[in-house]
């Protein structure tokens, strides 16, 4: 962790944190925090998941990785092992199993993931629900031909890349949809291009979408963009779990923000 980073974490244990059973009236927020977030019960699809991430934890393959985001803190150079790449930039298991919950809970038609890196993350998005239609963009072909090769292996089926710089591609993706509703934030974590793409992504936003911020403090920009982002207009409800946080867009809905004592390891 950098310096900003065990600031920002001895913070995000000094606040007051939502657990189950917390609130009494019935929500929406209640009904995730009690049955979605703290859901242990294995998912069918939670194994095959874990053994591709397995078997990449043992491979000795290298990839020269072009980096168009904001760079790595764990790696000097381009050349980058699979097994590394897995360890530092894959969704962790945990996390992943949420999103995946979260999917199987919202039942999303319409995905974005920015950065598929390997396609682990994908895949969480993509298993839950086989008529969901997932898109995936990916800056560095050699990570988008590995992800493709994981894809296979999981015989998903509903996901579809694009390869390019998000700035380009992205709107390209979003021109013909009628609405997003789901929207994965995994890729180039700087204040300016998290809000350009929060703003790219918001027109096309169908009601009730929901918006997932990887690494919400990896920087002073990211913990700036995610202050900024919860207290948007268009987000009603936000959840900080600090690796990362989720955002539910509604006009309608009064805004709520919890803070939730949730470890993503594991």
């Amino acid at each position: 962790m950098s310096w900003f980073q065990i600031k920002a974490y001895l913070s995000y244990w000094g606040k007051k944190k939502y657990k189950q059973g917390d609130m009494i009236s019935p929500s929406l927020a209640e009904e995730l925090i009690n049955h979605v977030f703290y859901e242990e019960l294995p998912y069918y699809h939670y194994h095959l998941i874990n053994d591709i991430r397995n078997d990449l934890l043992q491979s000795r393959k290298q990839i020269v990785v072009s980096d168009l985001g904001a760079g790595s803190k764990k790696f000097n150079d381009n050349k980058r092992s699979i097994r590394g790449l897995v360890k530092y930039n894959a969704s962790p298991r945990k996390q992943g199993e949420l999103i995946a919950r979260l999917v199987s809970f919202f039942k999303p038609e319409l995905i974005i993931e920015l950065g598929t890196s390997l396609g682990i993350g994908s895949l969480y998005l993509a298993l839950p629900n086989s008529k969901a239609q997932i898109h995936t963009i990916e800056g560095c072909k050699n990570l988008a031909e590995q992800a493709g090769i994981n894809f296979q292996i999981a015989q998903a089926k509903n996901i579809k890349q694009h390869i390019g710089n998000f700035r380009e591609i992205l709107p390209v993706v979003l021109k013909n949809m009628d609405g997003v509703d789901m929207v994965y934030f995994d890729g180039h974590h700087d204040y300016l291009a998290t809000m350009d793409y929060f703003q790219v992504c918001l027109p096309k936003a169908a009601p009730g979408a929901v918006f997932i911020f990887d690494d919400i403090y990896w920087s002073e920009g990211m913990a700036k963009a995610w202050q900024e982002i919860t207290a948007h207009a268009s987000v009603a409800v936000s959840f900080d779990l600090f690796r990362f946080g989720i955002v539910i867009l509604n006009k309608e809905i009064k805004k709520q923000h919890y803070v939730l004592n949730w470890s993503w390891r594991g």
